[in-house]
Formats: C-alpha cells, structure tokens, sequence
C-alpha cells in the first residue's frame, strides 16, 4: 500500500517558463489563437439568438395574457396618459398646471390676510383685541 505519485510532463515544461527560461514557440500558434476568437465568436452568436428566441416565447405569452386579462404594455399606458395630458378635456374639473393664468396663486400675502381676517371674526370679542394687538 504506497502512496501513488503521479508526474505531469506538462507541468514541468510551465515551470521553466514561469521561472523566466526560454517559451517554445508554437508555428501554428497564430491559427490555434484565431481559430479560439472565431469559436468564441460563433458561441456568442449562438447564445444570443437563443436568448433572442426565448425572449420572443415569454412576449408571446405575455401577449396571450394581456389579451386573456385586457391589460395593456406599459408603453401603451404611457403613450396613452402622455395623450390624454396633451388633449384637455371638456367639461373637466381638473386641469394642467400649465393651464392656471399667469398672476392666480402669485399673491399669497393677501390671501394670508383675507383668511386671518375671517378667523378673527368668528372669534369671541375679547380674543379679536388679542390678536389685533
């Protein structure tokens, strides 16, 4: 029962070059490298296109879902509330901010007073000195 020691000729060989000895130069090494980046290449390609048509059946279901529920992409939400800002209503209650005339809302201090006004008068007779004071 002794322990089995294995030797790996390659090993050897990347020692020498890592401790600076001389590198063999390989004469197909420029083919093998292109030939690798091509491989690479091709895989890439490859993966693309099956995420490519992956992505297609999940839209496709999601598709089918959408019709099933009624809902709506949420770029077509949006396109649609984007419109809907655009075009005002008729008859609305509610407007654009864009749509308050110039000069509405810029006098805050009068509209301070005028309510500080109509407190005071509801108030009793004594508190109204107090706060003229």
């Amino acid at each position: 029962d002794q322990p089995r020691v294995f030797f790996c000729t390659g090993a050897t060989k990347d020692m020498g070059k890592m401790l600076g000895g001389e590198e063999e130069k390989d004469p197909d090494a420029q083919k093998k490298e292109e030939e690798r980046q091509e491989a690479l290449r091709q895989q890439e390609e490859e993966r693309k296109a099956k995420h490519a048509r992956m992505e297609a059946e999940r839209e496709k279901v999601r598709q089918q879902i959408r019709d099933k529920y009624g809902l709506k992409k949420k770029e077509e939400k949006e396109a649609e509330e984007k419109a809907a800002l655009e075009q005002p209503c008729e008859g609305s209650l509610t407007r654009p901010k864009k749509a308050i005339p110039a000069g509405c809302g810029d006098e805050e201090e009068e509209e301070e007073e005028s309510i500080l006004d109509t407190v005071l008068k509801y108030l009793p007779g004594p508190l109204q000195d107090m706060f003229k004071k």
